[in-house]
């Protein structure tokens, strides 16, 4: 009995982590295939690559939901209007931008940046009255911020315009973050990235409809160069897809700790990658201030799992509410129902 207890508790842990390392593949591989479409394959086009995406997502998620694999909640046009518009609307810029940082700057150098995710969350989330601000959260925020001003002082291929781009995407993610948790969340809303999907990339490509006519629309047409191969393409829209298929399945199945961890992982893979793959130039200077923004980071996290330990911990050990002792009904001189019915 222990033996196959045991298997089974084995199983769960394998399957667990094989999922972390399909996320994490697949978030690699998005990344990677993103940069080579747009700064290699001879399509700079970052708004129509975003709005491929969302079309592309927004089709199977619709298929899914309305063959029934996946049940849709219930949504008034209010709901949507107010909360699922503002987010995607934040999503859909995000998306621009951060494809757009691709022409601009190296995988590694963007992934050093988006160390900074964690220091907007904080600083949106305080403006919104959904963080609690402290001097020791601020200070580790400081230390995040030190770290990538030094992995950027340390950039051979420093852009400004692609640090702009990234900065605008991060901002905006962070403000889709805190939106969700305002908008759904106080609504009682859970949406799984299918769902999310299938309201929020309709809504994505609508908003990404703007930017394309009046930037990249004519600019398509009159380019001679333009490659648009079908399968890379339909591959990249198809590994978009599976990674938001990849953190559905994840749902569940791991703590909010591993997949921090998984993050830093993939992070730390991308750098590598970008390393080898497109000779991306890191110094010694940009890991020195990406490891200093990393250990800071790794801190945050730490502190904040077992900050939501120990609240859940609380609320655990919280008692329970006594419960009021009934009189029966004859010790007070009153007749039950049932009595009352016999007397009748």
């Amino acid at each position: 009995m222990a033996e196959a207890a045991g298997a089974t508790v084995a199983a769960r842990i394998i399957t667990a982590y094989s999922y972390v390392g399909l996320w994490i593949g697949l978030s690699g591989a998005v990344i990677m295939f993103n940069k080579y479409l747009l700064a290699y394959a001879g399509f700079p086009y970052p708004i129509t690559l975003t709005m491929w995406h969302m079309f592309f997502c927004a089709t199977l998620a619709i298929g899914l939901v309305k063959s029934g694999k996946v049940a849709a909640i219930n949504m008034d046009r209010d709901t949507y209007m107010k909360a699922i518009v503002p987010i995607g609307a934040c999503y859909a810029f995000s998306l621009w931008v951060g494809n757009a940082a691709y022409l601009y700057l190296s995988v590694s150098f963007i992934q050093m940046l988006k160390a900074l995710m964690p220091v907007a969350v904080f600083l949106v989330g305080c403006v919104f009255h959904t963080e609690s601000f402290s001097w020791p959260v601020f200070a580790n925020m400081v230390l995040v911020t030190i770290g990538v001003a030094v992995a950027s002082y340390g950039e051979i291929n420093f852009n400004i315009v692609g640090v702009m781009f990234q900065m605008g995407a991060i901002m905006s993610e962070s403000v889709r973050l805190v939106l969700v948790q305002i908008l759904l969340q106080s609504r009682g809303l859970k949406l799984n990235p299918i769902t999310t999907l299938y309201y929020v990339a309709p809504c994505c490509f609508f908003f990404l409809l703007f930017p394309f006519i009046f930037l990249e629309a004519n600019a398509i047409r009159a380019d001679p160069t333009v490659s648009v191969d079908p399968f890379l393409f339909l591959a990249n829209a198809s590994a978009a897809f599976g990674l938001n298929m990849a953190v559905f399945l994840l749902i569940g199945k791991t703590s909010a700790l591993t997949m921090n961890i998984g993050g830093v992982v993939k992070d730390w893979m991308l750098i590598g990658l970008s390393y080898w793959v497109y000779a991306s130039a890191v110094t010694q200077l940009n890991l020195i201030g990406y490891l200093l923004a990393f250990l800071a980071v790794c801190w945050y996290n730490y502190t904040k799992f077992q900050s939501m330990k120990a609240k859940a911990a609380m609320d655990i050990s919280k008692p329970e509410p006594p419960i009021p002792e009934t009189v029966p009904l004859k010790s007070i001189g009153m007749r039950s129902p049932t009595s009352a019915h016999r007397a009748a």
